[in-house]
């Protein structure tokens, strides 16, 4: 075990990552598994840096005191021949010997101005002097581009008199030797990031956890059994169905088979090919975007079903053993999951699912990204069985609302339900590549909470509202359900170009279409929007979700409220995953995301929270 060279609290001098400029740290803790310390910047933002980017204080100035040990006269004779070697200087600028001369008389006496080139103060996430620019809060996204057409003059310059030196090979020589010395002292290695064990725990913890690995399934069946109740109110508790009719392995077959369907459309060479978000040692991960021409074939392959008379309506009979078979498989997902992840290299765990107790990791995912080859086991069940089985499971109970109750044609209220869910689902996956930007995909592991999540819970509960209409009708008038149409439309448009616009800044935050916007710099070279739909709720996205997800239940009427559980459930789910966006956010960009909160106040609903 290598011995631990610097102590917590002790202030030393830490490589901002990817960049040669060092800042002043202080040292807050040590991980002895992966060897990292963790550091504090002044303007609070915490890193894990390795023992080779920390140098002590004294070692600046030990460095510099070398290089202010050269002889003052030959400094200035060199600064003289450069100024000559200028062919387009006066040439009165070659006669500077009293300047020249009183240069290393104020290096003298003002050492500590020298190694303010390499020890920058820190700029408080960028919110204050940037990289040399004016002070201000806000920037416009097109300043990176004003800025490197200022650098080309200033490159082209250097460029002519390095072509046109008149220095002596013997100068040239020990220039470079004095090059490379400061070189061994900031030389940038590539980043390798080892992701550190899970300090902080989520969902109560390993007891939390455990008890939503019982909550969340046993939620599922009672709302599917309270759906089929004459009477579903909340104190009329449905009866316990025998245990053998909860399982058919017929079911399971038609699970499995539906999987791997949705796994061979996947696997299809269609479809744009597109890099994800850097991971953590700086590699990007390259996904297949063809989730909207799965959904085209699955489509085909349901209407050839139906043209052959298959009785999809059979689904609204058989829905609770279909939910038992897929958290059956949504279970052994997650046990094969969480067994490969024990073999996965350190720096491809995930930074949430690492503390080291078995049932929190199990949970919450312990590897990042699992793959077979190329194929993305959670990237694949983000979207594909369960969002493209919401849709199937739609239209199995539009089918049981008309054979049931003779209908020539599906009832006013089933076809806002699936017209509205329909579009949700094929906007997701026709806006696909967006998928790559969410917490799902760069934060959370892939374990029982996003496998049960994506393969059970979306879509056993999404349908809650078809599935709850074919055994309790209810009737609108045409005006109600044009209102109905208009709220949904409001928050679908806030939900989508709330969230085109975040991916669109995320992606390049040159282009000439986000002009207008105006955004926070933070330390970690991405930008906090503070204009747009971004300036004016820190989380529209959420609200669009939850204006579509009320609409979505105003066609059941308000006889009961199991068919509100879901805006219900959504409300809770946005309000905790925002408070979990709250404190990443806050760690990432420090006091930035402090300047951000005070310019855009309110989290989800303006005016209220």
């Amino acid at each position: 075990m290598p011995s631990r060279k610097f102590a917590d609290g002790e202030v030393v001098m830490g490589r901002w990552p990817g960049s040669v400029l060092y800042y002043e740290v202080q040292v807050t803790s040590y991980d002895d598994v992966a060897h990292l310390y963790t550091v504090k910047y002044k303007d609070g933002t915490e890193l894990a840096l390795k023992e080779s980017d920390i140098r002590s204080q004294s070692s600046f100035k030990h460095r510099k005191s070398q290089s202010s040990s050269s002889s003052p006269s030959r400094r200035s004779s060199s600064r003289s021949r450069s100024r000559s070697r200028s062919p387009g200087r006066p040439a009165k600028g070659r006669r500077r010997s009293a300047s020249q001369s009183r240069e290393p008389k104020e290096d003298k006496k003002k050492p500590s101005q020298e190694t303010s080139i390499a020890l920058p103060k820190p700029s408080e996430n960028n919110t204050k002097r940037y990289n040399g620019e004016p002070e201000s809060t806000e920037k416009n996204a097109t300043s990176c581009i004003i800025l490197e057409q200022k650098l080309k003059p200033d490159l082209e310059i250097k460029r002519v008199l390095e072509q046109y030196s008149l220095r002596s090979r013997k100068d040239d020589k020990k220039k470079e030797e004095i090059y490379s010395e400061k070189k061994t002292f900031v030389a940038v290695k590539p980043i390798e990031k080892v992701s550190t064990k899970t300090k902080e725990m989520e969902f109560g913890g390993r007891i939390g956890t455990f008890m939503l690995m019982l909550v969340l399934p046993a939620t599922v069946f009672y709302l599917l059994l309270m759906c089929k109740q004459d009477d579903p109110s909340l104190l009329n508790l449905p009866p316990l169905p025998a245990l053998e009719s909860l399982w058919d392995w017929r079911v399971f077959g038609v699970i499995l088979l539906w999987f791997f369907l949705q796994a061979a459309f996947y696997l299809l060479p269609i479809g744009k090919v597109v890099e994800g978000l850097p991971l953590a040692s700086g590699r990007r991960l390259q996904y297949r975007i063809n989730g909207f021409y799965a959904f085209i074939l699955t489509a085909a392959a349901i209407g050839a079903l139906l043209y052959f008379e298959f009785e999809l309506h059979d689904l609204y009979d058989e829905l609770v053993q279909f939910a038992v078979a897929a958290a059956a498989f949504a279970l052994a997902l997650s046990v094969y999951l969480y067994v490969r992840s024990l073999r996965a290299p350190e720096e491809e765990l995930a930074p949430g699912g690492n503390s080291g107790y078995f049932i929190y990791d199990f949970f919450t995912g312990h590897e990042l990204n699992p793959r077979i080859g190329s194929f993305d086991l959670k990237y694949f069940c983000e979207l594909r069985p369960g969002l493209i089985g919401w849709v199937v499971i739609n239209l199995a109970m539009l089918l049981a609302e008309m054979k049931i109750h003779n209908l020539s044609v599906p009832s006013l209220s089933m076809i806002l339900v699936n017209s509205f869910q329909l579009l949700y689902v094929v906007d997701a996956l026709w806006n696909e590549e967006a998928v790559l930007t969410t917490m799902d995909i760069t934060h959370d592991g892939f374990g029982f909470m996003l496998a049960f999540g994506d393969l059970v819970w979306v879509p056993f509960v999404y349908s809650l509202q078809a599935f709850y209409l074919v055994g309790h009708p209810t009737t609108i008038s045409w005006p109600v359900a044009a209102a109905i149409t208009v709220l949904n439309c409001i928050g679908y448009y806030i939900f989508r170009s709330a969230n085109s616009q975040k991916n669109n800044f995320r992606r390049n935050p040159a282009d000439p279409k986000l002009a207008n916007l105006k955004f926070i710099p933070t330390a970690t070279g991405k930008g906090l929007l503070v204009t747009g739909w971004w300036g004016f709720v820190r989380h529209p996205n959420y609200l669009g979700d939850i204006i579509m997800a009320l609409a979505w239940s105003l066609p059941c009427g308000f006889n009961h409220i199991l068919p509100y559980f879901y805006v219900i459930y959504f409300i809770c789910l946005l309000v905790h995953r925002e408070a979990r966006d709250e404190h990443h956010c806050k760690q990432k960009y420090g006091l930035a995301w402090e300047r951000y909160c005070q310019r855009v106040p309110y989290r989800i609903f303006p005016y209220i929270y």
